[in-house]
């Protein structure tokens, strides 16, 4: 195995798992060697294959990740790690060695994926092609810390109290998650502003949240989220992984795509998705414009990508929460988003524009008589067509995938988060004005 070799631990080295402390003197001045993907120590002596290794000085962002028991992560997929393997196995699948990482469930689980791909990516890190953030086996060499916990996966399976227990397996987790946390070093240093936690579906990590606020959080957006909580300025907006099959080698443009305007979906929406009724009934009757009750139960995936790929612009409007992974059903498909969400969060939006390749309409404008059709018809094939070829440059930041590839959903993500790197060390700086002093009285 590979090696890369770091500076020279200083009085208290945080090893992962799996690695010994150093005893003898001759050892304690070596340096520390690099880990792999899986937190073993790469072999010393391999110069040839160091080469090859992912230098964490060159990565956007340089991530130390816990070594949280496989209960919060991938035991939840039903992995466990094999009886007879080293200790330093006992956390993580070994998905360095070419085996297949544990599958993710299907449908739609797999929506709020995010932390999954997330933490794949960190486990190969150390490892060609070098992606925007690298695992590092020390915590002070991290920009930030990424705590493991597959959240979405954990409310979507164990949210609902299953007797003769008192509190539900999620709740538990979260509960657990806190006081593990709250003991560590790395949260003690920086009061948690440093650390990671992704919690995409709306409803995750919902007994946790208010005592985790100092996170940076990998949120899908901030309908249900407290503004103490959860912010623009603090946290990071991650895209839903889409449903829709992407158009591959698509040439289906303006005069290939018969429907004017398409929708399918849950139509009776609760709190802000009342406009999903509204608009029902004044386009349903229009020509050119497809709007109709759909759902994974009858196979609505299938057929919202097959009316994408056939659509000029698809409806993106705001139901339970502001967002959906419509809008990213529309990208992928190629299908000009006609956003109508006014609270709505975009992914990365500011490094990517959104005006270049959507429409964005307010809620009020929308239900106006007559309003969003002229607006639609109103937009000639040559704007929707400069429009389509944008959405074919940009499709690829919204794909997730293992191995990440270059600017998809997981790299654009980690950019994300060392865009928050300077404001993170800021408040870390700023809270040690006086703890030096304070610590006398």
């Amino acid at each position: 195995m590979a090696t890369r070799r770091h500076r020279p631990p200083g009085p208290r080295r945080r090893l992962l798992c799996g690695q010994s402390a150093v005893t003898d003197t001759t050892a304690a001045a070596k340096e520390l060697s690099f880990v792999d993907e899986n937190g073993r120590p790469d072999d010393p002596a391999s110069s040839s294959a160091a080469a090859a290794r992912c230098d964490p000085t060159h990565a956007a962002v340089r991530v130390f990740m816990y070594d949280l028991p496989p209960e919060f992560h991938f035991g939840i997929l039903g992995w466990s790690p094999p009886t007879d393997g080293a200790a330093d196995a006992a956390m993580w699948p070994d998905v360095g060695s070419g085996a297949a990482a544990p599958r993710y469930p299907g449908g739609l689980n797999q929506q709020h994926s995010v932390e999954y791909w997330l933490t794949l990516d960190l486990l190969s890190s150390s490892s060609p092609p070098c992606g925007a953030a690298v695992r590092v086996a020390d915590s002070r060499d991290a920009d930030v810390v990424f705590v493991p916990f597959f959240a979405s996966l954990s409310y979507n399976r164990h949210s609902r109290v299953v007797p003769p227990e008192k509190v539900s397996r999620d709740k538990g987790l979260q509960e657990r998650l806190v006081r593990y946390l709250m003991a560590q070093p790395e949260w003690k240093r920086s009061g948690g502003a440093d650390h990671v936690i992704v919690a995409h579906h709306p409803n995750s990590l919902l007994h946790a949240r208010s005592v985790l606020f100092p996170v940076v959080f990998v949120l899908s957006d901030f309908g249900r989220y407290h503004p103490r909580v959860a912010s623009l300025e603090k946290d990071v907006i991650a895209p839903y992984k889409h449903m829709a099959k992407t158009f591959v080698n698509d040439s289906a443009g303006f005069d290939d795509r018969p429907t004017l305007l398409y929708f399918r979906g849950a139509i009776f929406r609760k709190e802000g998705g009342n406009i999903r009724q509204e608009l029902y009934y004044m386009l349903k009757d229009e020509k050119d414009v497809y709007f109709a009750f759909g759902s994974v139960q009858d196979h609505g995936a299938s057929k919202a990508s097959k009316g994408m790929h056939a659509s000029k612009f698809c409806l993106n409007i705001a139901g339970d929460t502001p967002s959906s992974n419509r809008l990213f059903d529309a990208i992928v498909s190629h299908c000009v988003p006609v956003i109508i969400s006014d609270d709505i969060e975009l992914p990365y939006e500011d490094a990517l524009d959104y005006s270049k390749f959507s429409i964005f309409v307010r809620s009020s404008d929308a239900v106006k008589k007559g309003y969003l059709m002229r607006l639609i018809r109103g937009v000639s094939k040559h704007q929707w067509t400069r429009m389509w070829n944008r959405l074919k440059e940009v499709d690829k930041h919204f794909e997730y995938q293992y191995p990440s590839q270059k600017d998809d959903a997981v790299q654009m993500i980690w950019q994300a988060l060392a865009r928050k790197v300077p404001a993170i060390r800021l408040k870390s700086h700023r809270s040690r004005r006086f703890s030096r002093y304070d610590r006398g009285k």
